[in-house]
């Protein structure tokens, strides 16, 4: 029987009947005023900001409430935040498909499409537009993952093609790839998003689902905060974008710039690099120094003992341990050149034995889902307790059956569509799910960590392993080298998809949406992304290609056409190189120290790892300078929109500024002979002044914070 709420009592309909009619009319219409006025005084008295625990670990008993009650309904998906979502997942895939291979620059749609997410809402002046925004925001977020899946590996079937191999390709080969890679990323996931999001609350720092949700939250309100973010977002934004775009300083300081520095690089392969940009910066603080230091560590092995050890003990020798084609001896090459060619395959082991310890460490938690699988499939109540709506998943008996569809599914794709054997196509779906299953966990491991997923050197593992194995099959030349390359198409989308998730999930945890739903519509948001990607990069391989002198530039798939072409020919992989980084990760993991962020520092180049270190010490510096607790934390959180700041300003006007080399505007600042400015040593040191004045503001402007703010 219909209960009607009134001044926290319950009274039955049936007890309506007494009364009379005018009566009834009267209470009915005063029921429906209150309801609309206590609607409207929700709405103006919701609390806006992420609570004080959102960011730490949580005491014993403690639980994290989101800003958005558990106890609520809100609205979610709409027609307005679907479409939405829908069509900036055209828009944001076509633009970073066609900017990415064309001046081989992948930006991050998530922070970008959650600003335009606000703007348009507030436009529309939508109630319930938090809610909303969240699903347009991960709706809109799976033009990334699907972008750096499809383009990272699928050009280079073209650039083989080019090359006079005999490889066919068309546009369903790349929408399924990709469709059913993003499909199998979110599957996977899915079971971790407790783990990640919620047990480990407060242990990961979650650098990009952080400046996400500051955008998002401060996007609601009209206070001290969403200025703030604001006027960070412009000065970060304005500093990368007039060095990206003008150059008027050096994007990277350099040892190099003195003459000692560069004679040093030379003689001795040592060299010290750091960039400049805010969005790394802002990056660094928060991730905070623990990580920042770990990360920096795996970095500084590689570049100051690493490289300089390869250069002392075979400097004189040619080393090519893939039989790619090296003619130049370690001591010809740069200290850069050194680290492509053999130090990041250190940091690639690293990656990958990470990834087994982490699925060993999680056994506990693969365990109790498969578990939970079973008891649903046979009918058993796992708990009698109610699910709160913000813990809400697809339930495990779907995500078993949908798993298992896909790998079918993938089965036959490969079997009729990429090899037309049986027994090569079922060596590939094991590849695939093994591999997308293993790595999986890795790239959610580094996306909350760094904010940056390995995705590229997690493919170029699966390249090498699909190729051996096929080769061993009996499948080789251009019908193994299409094979490994969907293989790995496949997969690099799993788990790009899967690391963007996690941080969209995350998002959805702090702010108190219903995961269940944003994980529902993510399978529409990367069907639409798949069928965009895959019309782009066919069109433009017909209007540009990507062989010849005016071709796209495509850099990561001219890297796995690079490596799976010797494979399929009798080539070999750097196994000797892989087992260092995979023995450094268990020597990390024995001695308690996390192995994955020191494997990605060996894997990522010193000049981003550097900003991070420096980024994390402001962190430290701005909360730890007095000694009440409560202002350091005012302060820690001041600077943490600020960092958010930097780093949304970044993505955004880093769009602009690919948007502009796209367009072949070349607003480069130049010497008198044509030459680039930033690239004179006058500019580097401009560049210091500048980063130097960024870190100032920085730690000036959060320690500008009160205790009453919070």
């Amino acid at each position: 029987m219909s209960l009607f709420y009134k001044d926290k009592k319950i009274f039955p309909v049936c007890s309506f009947l007494l009364l009379p009619k005018t009566t009834i009319f009267i209470i009915l219409q005063t029921e429906r005023k209150t309801c609309n006025l206590n609607k409207l005084i929700n709405m103006e008295n919701e609390n806006f900001k992420l609570p004080e625990n959102a960011h730490r670990e949580l005491k014993p008993g403690e639980e994290y409430e989101p800003i958005l009650s558990k106890n609520k309904k809100y609205q979610e998906v709409t027609v307005w935040s679907v479409v939405t979502g829908l069509l900036m997942t055209i828009l944001f895939s076509a633009a970073a498909a066609y900017l990415g291979l064309k001046v081989g620059q992948v930006f991050e749609a998530a922070i970008p499409i959650a600003i335009i997410a606000i703007g348009l809402s507030g436009l529309a002046k939508k109630n319930d537009a938090l809610s909303q925004n969240v699903i347009i925001q991960s709706i809109g977020g799976c033009s990334g993952g699907v972008v750096a899946g499809a383009i990272f590996t699928l050009p280079a079937l073209y650039i083989l093609q080019g090359k006079g191999y005999a490889i066919e390709i068309n546009f369903w080969q790349v929408f399924i790839s990709s469709l059913l890679g993003g499909i199998l990323g979110i599957l996977f996931l899915i079971p971790f998003r407790k783990y990640f999001v919620k047990e480990q609350h407060g242990k990961f720092p979650f650098p990009e689902a952080t400046a996400t949700t500051q955008v998002l939250v401060s996007g609601q309100k009209k206070g001290k905060d969403s200025l703030l973010l604001v006027v960070s977002g412009l000065i970060g934004g304005l500093y990368d974008f007039i060095v990206a775009t003008f150059g008027w300083w050096s994007e990277t300081i350099t040892t190099r710039m003195m003459g000692w520095g560069a004679a040093l690089a030379d003689k001795a392969k040592l060299m010290f690099k750091v960039n400049t940009g805010a969005a790394v910066l802002g990056l660094g603080y928060i991730i905070g120094l623990k990580y920042a230091f770990i990360i920096c560590c795996g970095s500084l092995l590689v570049w100051f003992i690493i490289i300089p050890g390869m250069n002392l003990i075979w400097g004189d020798q040619i080393i090519d341990l893939m039989n790619a084609g090296i003619t130049s001896t370690i001591g010809q090459m740069a200290p850069e050149e050194i680290f492509k060619n053999y130090a990041r395959h250190i940091g690639i082991g690293g990656i990958a034995m990470a990834g087994v310890i982490s699925i060993i460490k999680s056994w506990g938690v693969i365990k109790s889902s498969v578990g939970l699988a079973a008891n649903e499939f046979k009918g058993k109540k796992t708990s009698n307790e109610p699910v709160d709506r913000t813990q809400s998943d697809l339930s495990m008996k779907t995500i078993i059956i949908g798993i298992v569809a896909v790998l079918l599914i993938t089965f036959l794709f490969f079997w009729f569509g990429v090899v037309h054997n049986v027994g090569h196509a079922a060596i590939g779906i094991l590849v695939v799910a093994v591999i997308a299953f293993l790595f999986t966990t890795v790239a959610a491991n580094a996306i909350a960590i760094v904010g940056s997923n390995p995705v590229s050197g997690m493919t170029l593992m699966t390249l090498i392993l699909a190729s051996l194995v096929m080769v061993a099959a009996g499948l080789s030349g251009a019908e193994g080298m299409t094979a490994a390359l969907i293989i790995g198409g496949v997969v690099c989308t799993a788990l790009a998809v899967a690391g963007a998730f996690i941080t969209d999930l995350k998002v959805g945890y702090w702010i108190g949406t219903t995961p269940k739903k944003q994980e529902i519509w993510k399978f529409v948001g990367v069907a639409v992304a798949s069928a965009t990607v895959a019309g782009v990069i066919m069109v433009l391989n017909k209007a540009y290609g990507f062989v010849g002198d005016d071709a796209l530039v495509a850099p990561q798939a001219n890297a796995m056409s690079a490596v799976i072409e010797p494979m399929m020919s009798g080539g070999s992989a750097p196994w000797l190189l892989y087992g260092i980084g995979a023995a450094i990760a268990l020597i990390l993991n024995f001695i308690k120290v996390p192995a994955l962020p020191f494997a990605l520092g060996m894997f990522i180049p010193i000049d981003l790892n550097v900003p991070l270190l420096i980024g994390g010490a402001v962190s430290w510096f701005v909360s730890t300078r007095s000694k009440d607790q409560k202002l350091n934390d005012a302060r820690y959180n001041r600077g943490t929109l600020i960092a958010s700041g930097f780093i949304a300003g970044g993505a955004l006007m880093g769009v602009v500024s690919a948007i502009l080399k796209f367009c072949n505007v070349d607003a480069v600042a130049r010497t008198a002979d044509g030459g680039l400015f930033n690239e004179l040593p006058i500019a580097g040191l401009i560049a210091l002044v500048m980063y130097i004045a960024i870190i100032v503001y920085m730690i000036w402007d959060s320690k500008r914070a009160k205790v009453e703010e919070e």
